[in-house]
């Protein structure tokens, strides 16, 4: 048992049972996987899923872990269905709860947090990667720290907001957490959230609302939503240490 369990911390791969399926968006699903090995893992880490075809063809594919540390022995993972990603309509259209899918880690060190990193922070994502933010937010509640927290999130509508009621909820209870909603072909529907994509106005006033500049700031989503973020924050007189990214696909 020990060996089996090094194995899965070193990244050995590993079955896990689905045990349930949640509908997000349309076209978004968070997948709850219980490894046979679970790892505790850092908020903003990633596990990697891999499938196997009868014939020996693989498919792999890295996803954000969603929950918190604290949901023991589970991994949630979000996934959008894209119709041209081989692991994403397999997980949509095929799994079932039930079924047997491989995974391994938790990986990655750089876009992580705890409350020994500090904060204020801010928290920008795009489309599916409120994922890992999620981890954070989730974390920062568990440990009852009360570290300034702000998600400014980007999605084309309303009801293309993942995890909209819980992070209205959070927004609604907890003091040290604000949700900044840009919807891109939507209206804002509260008085703090903006129309069109997020920019160096809308960054500068969000910056404008901490009563100290955030320490740390996470940017996760596709590719050219991480780099305009980036050179927008970067250009408003941010310290390139202090910004953390992931990206997600093109």
């Amino acid at each position: 048992m020990a060996d089996a369990i090094a194995q899965a911390a070193q990244g050995a791969w590993q079955e896990s049972v689905l045990e349930r399926v949640e509908w997000q968006t349309k076209s978004v699903k968070s997948f709850f996987l219980r490894p046979q090995y679970w790892q505790s893992f850092r908020a903003g880490q990633h596990v990697d899923v891999r499938l196997t075809a009868p014939g020996g063809y693989q498919a792999q594919r890295s996803y954000s872990v969603a929950s918190a540390p604290e949901l023991a022995g589970l991994y949630e993972l979000v996934v959008e269905r894209l119709s041209d990603g081989e692991v994403s309509t397999f997980l949509h259209d095929v799994a079932e709860v039930g079924d047997e899918i491989e995974i391994r880690g938790p990986f990655g060190g750089h876009f992580v947090w705890g409350p020994a990193d500090g904060g204020p922070l801010l928290l920008i994502g795009g489309g599916s990667g409120v994922a890992p933010l999620m981890s954070i937010l989730r974390h920062h509640a568990a440990t009852g720290h009360e570290i300034p927290v702000v998600l400014l999130y980007a999605a084309r509508t309303w009801i293309d907001v993942i995890y909209r009621e819980e992070l209205i909820a959070r927004d609604a209870a907890e003091a040290n957490f604000a949700l900044l909603l840009n919807l891109s072909r939507d209206a804002p529907r509260r008085p703090q959230d903006a129309g069109g994509r997020i920019d160096a106005p809308r960054l500068s006033a969000t910056l404008a609302g901490f009563r100290s500049a955030p320490q740390l700031i996470f940017v996760c989503g596709s590719n050219g939503f991480v780099e305009a973020v980036t050179d927008d924050l970067l250009d408003l007189g941010l310290r390139p240490e202090t910004i953390r990214t992931e990206r997600f696909g093109g």
